[in-house]
Formats: structure tokens, C-alpha cells, sequence
């Protein structure tokens, strides 16, 4: 599995959510986002490299698999002022609503950043 250039776009908004912004410290919180997701419960990591992090969440009761993808993007200088774009898309493999699950376990990962916000 080849580290993507940008995460795939969410197809239905109810079982998935997609953060996206740039950082001046991207490599510091990809690393920190990276270490918040593996420890996140019943997380398994699939891949982690410098620039891509996979895992796979299960949720408690029926152990539902959720697919979570962070992406570091560096940026040219020439056209944006920031280091680089963070990515992080959650997204449900199975049924048509996650009960804002998805959106919710990115917005924990987010605010845990509060060094970097």
C-alpha cells in the first residue's frame, strides 16, 4: 500500500468525516496526531510511515470496523505560507449512518492538539 498524495473525499457525509487544515508545525503534529490515534480504544494500526498513518477503530458494543486515515501534505513555500496540510478521514465501512461517530473521534483527536491550535 503506497502512501496516497490526499485522502480519498467522503461519498456520504452520515458514516464519514473529513478534516482538513495547514499547520506551520506539520511534521510535529503529524507525529502527535499519529501517537493520539494509536491510542486511541480498540485501534489497530495497518500502516504508519513519515507522511501517512491507517488504523482501524471498532466501536464497543458490536465491534463495527471504521477506517482512520491521517495524511501529512507538505506544502510548496512558493504558494502557501504554511509548512503543510494535515488530513484525517474517518469513515464507516459498513451502514448508512455512524451516529456522528466519525466526526466525533476526529474532533477528540483535534482537540488534543492544543499545543499546536
Amino acid at each position: 500500500m503506497d502512501t496516497p498524495d490526499k485522502l480519498p473525499s467522503i461519498t456520504n457525509p452520515l458514516n464519514s468525516f473529513l478534516f482538513e487544515r495547514e499547520f506551520d508545525q506539520v511534521d510535529q503534529v503529524f507525529r502527535e496526531l499519529s501517537k493520539l490515534a494509536e491510542n486511541l480504544p480498540r485501534t489497530k494500526v495497518l500502516k504508519k510511515d513519515d507522511n501517512y498513518w491507517k488504523g482501524v477503530c471498532k466501536s464497543l458494543v458490536f465491534r463495527f470496523p471504521d477506517d482512520l486515515e491521517i495524511l501529512k501534505i507538505k506544502n510548496n513555500h512558493e504558494l502557501k505560507f504554511s509548512e503543510g496540510t494535515i488530513q484525517i478521514r474517518s469513515a464507516s465501512r459498513f451502514g448508512q449512518s455512524d451516529l456522528g461517530v466519525n466526526q466525533r473521534r476526529i474532533a477528540t483527536l483535534v482537540s488534543k492538539l492544543k499545543k499546536f491550535n
